[in-house]
């Protein structure tokens, strides 16, 4: 026993010394999160740094891993891990320092990135010459220890966590239920981590190493995936005949059919490529064959969506990213048909290649193309409805329902993205002023809005005011929402993507508010008891017409629990009604505050 303990510290000994950095990294993204639930985010400003480092922190794993297999090939491991280093710090403070200033911009930027040091894993040790079937066994042990390591991490984060309850329970500890977060944020980052390596072992070495093809992945394979693929196929050739058939543009959404069967297909060769080459006549060969042929039809079919939807409405970051993705997968099916020593290295390489140049390549980056893009289609908007002046928009020109939200959206979508100099130039000098408050305010929601209010003369199409079915939409806007706190004793601010737990003096309450349309539960819960708010929510629409914006002085509901009285305040709510009394409420949750006396 004595031996198998000092056999599995010599190992764990063996992992530290051979990935510091990797280490380094999990083990700050944890504490990183552990300090974010542990904090008050309410009086703790610094709440989204926390955030922000452990994002950073959890990207560098991926990118430390990927350094050191390069490095366990050509050498020079501390300076690539320096190099490392400094493109974390470079990448951490690319981001915005305040939490109203991280819009969907830096989702683009993020998202790309954490996908790329992922690729960077599975070629960085295999730039040269090596043997393809290495490639193919690193990638597949690879694959094989990420799977292992979720389970074993799932496992072991649950008993940990139940283990936690079990005494919690059976001993009336009464423990702060923030101690769960942050033992599952520990185990699942760090923990994650070290199981990963610990089945990595020695890292290229025992990657690489040749072995016996799995079977259960040719089982997977054969039976899964290429099923799936069969179905996807069918489902693709019969769209593109009725296309032809009914001579009609595809919808957006089948662009994201024909990436995910390409997608899924391309998997399906990589994980057998071994037995393509055991028989000449292997249903994989003849399969691969076939697949990239069938391909071709709908790369068209692909590109004929994607322009549609761009050359209407212009590039965003999404339809670049669509774009781009249609362009690599073009570059695979060509490269694979017409190269007869193909290399499957080429299948990330040139995803990694095409990431790279979409995220840094000077004025052809997704960022510069979207920006250029919706500048010269909002121009366009303005001229063709005739509604500038002097280089000045007219809001007292008659303008459509639609045209006048297409505007505003734009609108929004150009000062998330720092336009703003080039928005104040179609106002005058006294809408430049508010426009600027709203600007420094980073409150998009409330400036893509006031935007629109400003057009005078909505002309609203016929659907929106016929028939009976039809949702209506009212739509309350708090004029003032700074707190009145006089009298009050706590406040908190609820937020739409994470727990809303709060406590105050050994009282715990938590406003359980869903983050889309909800019809009949919004719920203050106070030490256990439920209070529904809805139809406090529905009282204060009483008194407003069936349609329309409109500002109120304030937006609040005060409901008194036990001593405590609890004063919810709105920014905005959405009543969408309808003839069949199926109404359903929206709360822009993320401007929620609870004032507590």
């Amino acid at each position: 026993m004595q031996s198998k303990i000092r056999k599995i510290f010599a190992k764990t000994s063996e992992i530290f010394r051979l990935y510091p950095m990797m280490l380094l990294m999990a083990f700050l993204g944890a504490i990183s999160l552990i300090c974010f639930a542990h904090g008050d985010f309410n009086s703790n400003k610094n709440y989204f740094t926390f955030i922000k480092f452990s994002l950073v922190s959890c990207m560098g794993i991926s990118l430390m891993f990927a350094l050191k297999m390069l490095s366990q090939r050509i050498g020079k491991s501390l300076l690539l891990e320096i190099a490392g280093f400094i493109f974390l710090v470079c990448f951490y403070f690319l981001l915005p320092e305040n939490e109203k200033y991280f819009t969907e911009k830096y989702a683009f930027l993020i998202i790309p990135t954490v996908i790329l040091s992922h690729l960077l894993v599975s070629f960085s040790a295999f730039l040269g010459k090596q043997k393809e079937l290495n490639f193919w066994q690193y990638n597949k042990n690879l694959f094989i220890n990420i799977f292992l390591t979720a389970i074993f991490t799932g496992v072991l984060t649950g008993g940990v966590e139940l283990a936690i309850l079990a005494v919690d329970k059976l001993f009336d500890f009464n423990f702060n239920q923030k101690y769960y977060a942050e033992t599952f944020y520990f185990l699942s980052i760090f923990g994650s981590c070290l199981i990963f390596l610990l089945f990595s072992e020695k890292g290229l070495t025992d990657l690489e190493k040749e072995s016996e093809y799995p079977l259960i992945l040719k089982f997977f394979t054969q039976y899964v995936l290429i099923p799936l693929l069969i179905i996807y196929s069918i489902i693709l050739f019969f769209y593109s005949a009725k296309i032809l058939f009914n001579w009609e543009l595809p919808r957006g959404w089948v662009s994201y059919l024909v990436l995910a069967y390409s997608v899924v297909g391309i998997l399906a060769l990589l994980l057998v490529h071994p037995l393509k080459e055991k028989s000449t006549k292997s249903w994989v060969k003849i399969f691969s064959k076939i697949f990239y042929y069938t391909l071709v039809p709908l790369i068209v079919l692909l590109f004929t969506a994607i322009f549609t939807r761009i050359l209407e409405y212009g590039y965003t970051e999404p339809r670049y990213f669509v774009l781009l993705l249609a362009l690599w997968l073009t570059a695979v099916v060509f490269y694979f048909i017409f190269i007869k020593k193909s290399t499957i290295k080429f299948v990330p390489i040139n995803l990694f290649i095409f990431g790279l140049f979409a995220l840094i390549f000077p004025y052809f980056n997704t960022f510069s193309v979207a920006k250029r893009s919706q500048k010269t289609e909002l121009k366009n908007i303005l001229v063709q409805n005739n509604l500038l002046e002097k280089g000045k928009i007219d809001f007292n020109k008659k303008v459509p329902d639609t045209v006048a939200e297409e505007i505003s959206n734009k609108i929004e979508f150009l000062a998330k993205r720092g336009e703003n100099e080039f928005l104040l130039n179609f106002l005058d000098h006294k809408q430049q002023k508010i426009f600027s408050k709203n600007l420094a305010k980073a409150n998009f929601w409330e400036l893509k809005n006031d935007f629109k209010e400003k057009f005078k003369n909505i002309e609203y199409s016929v659907s929106k005011k016929s028939a009976p079915s039809t949702v209506k939409n009212i739509t309350l806007l708090a004029k003032n929402f700074n707190a009145d706190i006089s009298g009050y004793k706590y406040l908190f601010k609820a937020y739409n993507c994470k727990e809303n737990h709060f406590e105050f003096e050994n009282n715990l309450v938590e406003l359980k508010m869903p983050v889309s349309m909800f019809k009949s539960e919004l719920n203050l819960v106070f030490n256990g008891k439920k209070t529904n708010l809805v139809p406090d929510l529905r009282k204060l629409f009483e008194k407003y017409p069936d349609y329309g914006e409109i500002k109120v002085d304030d937006l609040f509901i005060i409901k008194t629990i036990g001593n405590y009285e609890f004063k919810i305040m709105f920014d905005s709510i959405i009543l969408s009604k309808t003839a069949d009394n199926k109404d359903q409420f929206l709360i822009n949750s993320e401007s929620v505050l609870i004032l507590i006396k």
